[in-house]
């Protein structure tokens, strides 16, 4: 699960998780409009002031549809550009759903899920990665996404292969 676009540095990491080939199915996240006072209190929390005042500029609802549909086909093309199989979709409802479902069906054997810090969330296990951690059954990885000139951070939300 994916809330940006994956750059070439995350690309690289995930793709080097693990000896064996891997295959992808990415989920993109858009915006929503519930997230704008998390967001705006995550850029303060982080002394993005900046970031936090141009927050209400961001496309939400439909408007952001299209921005994650280019999104996911970028992450996409990366992904199979570094020899991996990768198919996607845009999230559509309840993302935690979603997730289970694509687990259920692909018999995955581990959820990463790409992100952002989000300080307020993090800290009220409200995240995507500590909530899916309880709904889909497998291990979820938390990689915290950075632009290519940053270095990708790990952070293991679990090893419990337990539901929880």
């Amino acid at each position: 699960m994916i809330e940006q676009p994956l750059s070439v540095t995350d690309v690289d990491f995930v793709t080097t998780l693990h000896d064996d080939a891997m295959s992808f199915v990415v989920l993109m996240q858009p915006r929503g409009a519930e997230d704008r006072l998390l967001r705006a209190i995550d850029d303060v929390a982080l002394g993005e002031l900046e970031q936090a005042v141009h927050e209400a500029d961001e496309p939400e609802g439909e408007q952001a549809v299209r921005p994650a549909a280019l999104a996911l086909e970028h992450s996409l093309r990366l992904l199979r550009d570094a020899g991996s199989e990768a198919v996607g979709q845009i999230v559509d409802g309840h993302p935690l759903d979603l997730l289970r479902s694509v687990v259920e069906q692909t018999h995955a054997d581990e959820v990463i899920v790409l992100t952002a810090p989000h300080l307020v969330e993090e800290f009220f296990h409200r995240d995507w990665a500590s909530r899916a951690r309880h709904k889909v059954g497998v291990p979820v990885l938390k990689l915290y996404a950075h632009n290519d000139e940053d270095e990708t951070e790990t952070k293991d939300e679990s090893r419990d292969e337990g539901t929880g």
